[in-house]
């Protein structure tokens, strides 16, 4: 596909949608049995850019992640889901929104434990932005993720200043 058709195509935010999971073992969690923040941070960034090259069918790089919480400890033995999709597709660069989940396996409790937006541009063969599709938001629910999305991207910092 030229970087051209790129531009002209047209996804939607379902198109964009995954949906990662996987045990929490001890290898990545520290002394006390708690999931190090860090392998946390590293799936959502693995999972946001699944979402983005679904939706862009590039190469894409991770250029921004807004503020990350931690709002409950994952325990060893935990099924950690991330969900992710497409929010916001500006000229070159998408912004993805990812939300966190784990399940105690033994009770089947769960508790949202992260909610992260990330930011990544796509590349072209040479290593440089190129265009992606027009993101086509459908539902209520999708147009308000665009305008939240829309009004991050106002207020994240720019590349050089």
């Amino acid at each position: 596909m030229s970087e051209q058709t790129a531009a002209r195509a047209t996804k939607t935010v379902e198109d964009t949608r995954i949906t990662l999971a996987q045990v929490m073992m001890p290898k990545d969690a520290n002394f006390q049995g708690t999931i190090h923040g860090g392998v946390i941070m590293k799936l959502i960034d693995e999972a946001a850019g699944v979402s983005a090259y679904r939706f862009c069918r590039r190469r894409v790089v991770t250029a921004h992640i807004d503020q990350i919480d931690f709002h409950h400890p994952v325990q060893i033995g935990s099924l950690v889901t991330i969900k992710a999709s497409v929010n916001f597709a500006g000229r070159t660069s998408v912004e993805i929104g990812v939300r966190v989940e784990s399940e105690d396996l033994t009770t089947g409790e769960t508790a949202h434990t992260n909610s992260a937006y990330l930011v990544f541009v796509a590349l072209g063969a040479d290593g440089r932005p190129a265009p992606v599709p027009v993101l086509i938001a459908e539902t209520d629910e999708e147009r308000r993720r665009w305008r939240e999305a829309q009004a991050r991207r106002e207020r994240r910092p720019r590349a050089g200043s």
